[in-house]
């Protein structure tokens, strides 16, 4: 009886073993296992850090030789000012003092503004439109003709009219980017098959279930085109605006104050930022379009 307890012991082990075995191999499957992952996505990785440091290294040459009157990017090291900037985005000092950080958020959060209020008239305004082909054929060419106007066309306009800087920051965004998001949802309701508006018809629909069981789904791939391309125009603006605009807090100031000065590493940086933001911008629009007409 006792001799059969270790051949007993040693199954029992190897069991255990087995299921520890079992465990630590379906927790590595269930991890992130990164060469798998570089082995996936290297080919769409690699090309874009190839094309951004080769135009680093070529932009760090040119400076160099002399053959543009611009400070190499190694200057955003190397210069002690712009270097401040870089390592401490953080800082406040007061007034239009401010790290980096700080002028970016004040600028973004004017762009937050500005670009709902052109949301939320633009996908309204742009229902009317498509549903009534009087107003379409009455509004078009005004809509066509004004979104043509450039956005630093409309600040001496705005800040006359409104006699401050940040309603006139406000309205300048909001003018350019409501024109792409009303066009495109004029363009999107008057797109809806035929056949739907016969659904409706023949199932005697009430104008609130057509309104969000067939215009709003139908409608909504136009309309996110329209508040993709309206984010990046509303970004632009208050970059323009701001730049005209004396004594605000923001990135666009920021650059103006820097070339007024002759601080144009500080320029640079700035110009690396807006950059940064713009296309985390268009990404989120992009990411947040396929999240919900996906659905």
């Amino acid at each position: 009886m006792f001799s059969s307890l270790p051949n007993q012991v040693t199954l029992s082990s190897t069991k255990e073993n087995g299921k520890m075995a079992s465990s630590v191999s379906k927790t590595s499957k269930g991890g992130f296992n990164f060469s798998k992952f570089w082995k996936k996505h290297s080919q769409d990785i690699l090309p874009p850090i190839i094309g951004t440091l080769g135009f680093l290294i070529v932009w760090q040459l040119v400076s160099m030789v002399g053959l543009i009157k611009l400070p190499p990017p190694s200057d955003l090291i190397t210069n002690e000012r712009t270097r401040t900037y870089l390592m401490y985005p953080f800082f406040d000092r007061g007034g239009i003092d401010k790290g980096l950080f700080w002028q970016t958020l004040a600028s973004l959060q004017r762009v937050l503004i500005g670009y709902s209020l052109a949301a939320v008239v633009g996908i309204g305004v742009g229902i009317m439109v498509g549903l009534n082909s009087f107003l379409n054929k009455a509004l078009d060419p005004l809509f066509q003709f004004l979104r043509t106007v450039p956005p630093l066309a409309w600040v001496p306009l705005s800040l006359a009219a409104l006699q401050q800087n940040q309603p006139a920051a406000l309205f300048v965004i909001f003018i350019t980017a409501v024109w792409p998001i009303l066009i495109n949802t004029t363009v999107g309701v008057q797109q809806i098959p035929q056949d739907y508006i016969n659904v409706k018809q023949v199932l005697q629909l009430s104008s609130k279930k057509f309104f969000f069981k067939i215009l709003i789904p139908s409608a909504l791939p136009y309309i996110f085109t329209g508040l993709r391309i309206a984010i990046g125009l509303a970004w632009l603006a208050i970059i323009a605006a701001e730049i005209v605009m004396s004594g605000i807090v923001g990135i666009g100031f920021f650059i103006w104050d820097a070339y007024q000065n002759n601080y144009i590493s500080d320029i640079i940086l700035a110009l690396f930022y807006i950059g940064g933001v713009g296309l985390l911008l268009d990404r989120f629009m992009a990411w947040l379009q396929n999240q919900i007409v996906r659905q």
